[in-house]
């Protein structure tokens, strides 16, 4: 078993962001395979079933829920099996996704299942293409952990971009309702980080980077938080994102009415 985890905590070079190939060529590779991920999800999605969509959210939680487990393993086989990494607990803005895909897989309930996939394909789109675009921070000297966190936001943006291009939820109802499975994962980390700092005070536990107890490091975030109290930076936290959240269905919208008006313009030409 050990052997096993020995292999499983191999090194390589911290990767770099846009650099020289040598230096940079595994987050070149990692971004080359969402980009093409992202397209084949786009086109195969199209018209997707109700029984394949829960069998796709379901997978893609499971693939990401086996990469959690073994992240945990590793970065508690690191500290000798002494002490537990609390940074490391599973639960930040981009882990939720996996929790909530497979929720989804199993509600029936409609209202209940649109804002579960409204939030995949608005706020969890976004948090795992950020990622994935930015990863400085979540880099590594751990092969392992390297891929892990390559294929949990990459597959992030991925199911995002294919349930938001390939679902008829782009309304502001919808939103409204996807912004309420937000404030629920919000009110949780609120929750698991006042428990933490009460009673478990070890390590550093800071749940969506809203932990009062220390400095978000997140843009803009980071500058607003010295200036507001602890309740007031969590209202901005969701108001900030839902905005983005907002955005991005707009954009949808906006994109969706193009195409239609140019099927509409093809049509007429054809008839003429």
């Amino acid at each position: 078993m050990l052997k096993i985890l020995d292999f499983l905590n191999k090194k390589m070079i911290k990767p770099k962001l846009y650099g020289s190939l040598s230096e940079s060529w595994f987050f070149y590779l990692s971004f080359l395979i969402m980009i093409v991920l992202i397209i084949v999800a786009v086109i195969k999605m199209k018209n997707i079933s109700e029984k394949k969509l829960n069998h796709l959210l379901r997978s893609f939680a499971l693939i990401l829920i086996g990469f959690e487990i073994y992240k945990q393993v590793i970065f508690t086989h690191q500290n000798n099996w002494e002490y537990y990494s609390w940074f490391a607990f599973p639960y930040q803005f981009c882990s939720v996704p996996m929790y909530i895909a497979l929720i989804a897989s199993f509600v029936k309930q409609k209202a209940v299942k649109e804002a579960l996939i409204v939030f995949l394909s608005t706020y969890a789109l976004f948090s795992g293409l950020a990622v994935m675009i930015f990863p400085e921070t979540v880099f590594v000297e751990t092969i392992g952990i390297n891929i892990q966190t390559m294929v949990h936001h990459g597959l992030i943006a991925v199911l995002g971009f294919g349930l938001i291009f390939n679902t008829n939820y782009y309304k502001l109802s919808s939103l409204i309702k996807g912004s309420f499975v937000f404030a629920v994962s919000i009110f949780i980390a609120v929750l698991l980080n006042f428990m933490h700092n009460a009673f478990i005070q070890e390590g550093t536990f800071n749940m969506f980077f809203i932990n009062p107890l220390y400095a978000n490091k997140l843009p803009i975030l980071k500058d607003i938080q010295p200036l507001v109290s602890g309740r007031i930076f969590v209202l901005i936290y969701f108001l900030g994102f839902s905005l983005i959240a907002f955005l991005i269905l707009f954009i949808k919208r906006v994109i969706i009415k193009a195409y239609h008006h140019q099927f509409i313009i093809i049509n007429k030409n054809l008839e003429y």
